[in-house]
């Protein structure tokens, strides 16, 4: 929301377009950032207003469609208007109008939402006005706005206040790792979360996350070319089994026996843009960028949320809540990394790869913060040692490195950081 309102007072102010995942609250979001900020809001939607997709396919004249979509909607179209595009990968043509109207009408507030806009827009063939948009990504909810759901807003800015140099007060440590607990059972999609918030029940939950489940799975029929929808499903529904090994590179071959990159690397991609997956590509060392150093060949894959990934996986809400519960070592470590991964994603936006020696020394995560980079090592148990960062920072002499895992501790070099603060990894990078 703030940065939709910091979008409605640029002075130079472009069409907006938000993507993200379907499901994690796109229409919501732009619906009560209308109500809230301007007196007059027209909501279109090309998924299920089909008779507007016709609008567009004649010229793109703005003024004319302006006029057209206030007498479809029984109400002229000003200036103090924000026009909301929902669902806007079904009109490609509407896309485009969004060049027309930055160029001709530079001061009507135009925001669009897409579930699957990744993927439209990897599409070949199809014209987008490039630099004529502004994008913002919405993802799940990040771990603050978990908490920030449950009224915590105290709480809350007693940590954003909080000094990279201090430890949580033992007052908020326990309640904060029960935070983590639920955070981990529920994740961050809006109608789980709000369900949980309601009813504090287990049952309905799980049947609301594997009716989201469903929903995806259900895209890729409908969205993705037909021999490519089988291999979609199988790659998706591999993703925890592979996260599940003690090494989680990911393995095309166990997808399917037999299957090889080349079956499955456009199946993959379908995923990741529709940002329903996440790949962590391995890098040969840590050079500015990141990117230049990557060996795509090598990468693990996770999902976009943690409630999901529990659910797919099979995982009773049990193990997470007891403390030491059998048979739960390696998904453990999973499941923490997927949430770490997810709260850099949302907070930062940044890429992050992963770091392997010869040896077989791993460091889960390698991230760049501006000139700076940071191997960040996840741990899901107490007191876990970290001998795999210990030769990355021996080999490579590396001034700031990050632990992230359940205890409240410090440390001088590397930087001990609470699950419950990954969000505020920036704040630890002083050196």
């Amino acid at each position: 929301m703030q940065d939709l309102l910091k979008w409605k007072n640029k002075a130079h102010r472009k069409p907006l377009l938000l993507k993200g995942p379907r499901q994690c609250g796109k229409t919501h979001l732009l619906r009560a950032f209308a109500e809230a900020y301007f007196s007059d809001a027209a909501y279109f939607n090309f998924e299920h207003q089909r008779p507007l997709v016709e609008r567009f396919e004649e010229d793109l004249d703005v003024e004319r469609l302006i006029t057209e979509l206030g007498i479809f909607r029984k109400k002229p179209i000003t200036k103090e208007t924000l026009i909301i595009l929902d669902e806007i990968q079904f009109c490609p043509r509407a896309l485009t109008s969004l060049k027309y109207f930055a160029e001709y009408l530079p001061d009507q507030p135009i925001a669009c939402a897409g579930s699957l806009l990744g993927i439209f827009l990897a599409q070949e063939g199809f014209s987008f006005p490039v630099g004529k948009v502004e994008f913002l990504s919405l993802y799940p909810l990040s771990f603050k706005e978990f908490l920030l759901a449950h009224q915590e807003k105290d709480l809350l800015e007693y940590l954003e206040k909080l000094s990279p140099h201090e430890k949580v007060s033992s007052l908020f440590e326990a309640r904060l790792k029960n935070y983590v607990k639920t955070y981990h059972i529920t994740g961050g999609m809006p109608e789980a979360v709000d369900h949980w918030l309601q009813h504090q029940d287990l049952e309905g939950l799980e049947l609301i996350l594997q009716h989201i489940l469903d929903s995806y799975e259900f895209d890729f029929s409908k969205h993705a070319r037909l021999h490519d929808f089988p291999k979609i499903s199988l790659l998706w529904k591999s993703i925890p089994e592979q996260l599940a090994r003690e090494n989680k590179k990911f393995i095309y071959g166990d997808v399917k026996k037999g299957f090889r990159a080349k079956d499955l690397e456009s199946s993959l991609q379908w995923l990741i843009d529709a940002g329903l997956a996440y790949k962590v590509i391995k890098i040969a060392k840590p050079g500015i960028p990141l990117s230049a150093y990557g060996d795509s060949t090598y990468f693990k894959l996770y999902l976009l949320d943690v409630g999901l990934l529990r659910i797919m996986s099979g995982l009773p809400a049990s193990a997470i809540l007891e403390e030491n519960p059998k048979n739960f070592t390696e998904f453990k470590g999973a499941l923490a990394e997927n949430f770490v991964l997810n709260e850099m994603i949302a907070s930062f936006g940044i890429k992050a790869y992963y770091w392997k020696s010869q040896n077989n020394a791993e460091v889960d995560f390698v991230v760049q913060f501006e000139d700076q980079i940071v191997p960040v090592e996840v741990k899901s148990d107490q007191n876990a040692k970290a001998r795999s960062l210990g030769e990355y920072r021996k080999k490579f002499q590396t001034p700031v490195a990050m632990i992230i895992s359940r205890e409240n501790v410090h440390g001088a070099e590397v930087k001990h950081v609470p699950w419950y603060l990954t969000w505020k990894l920036k704040d630890y990078l002083c050196r």
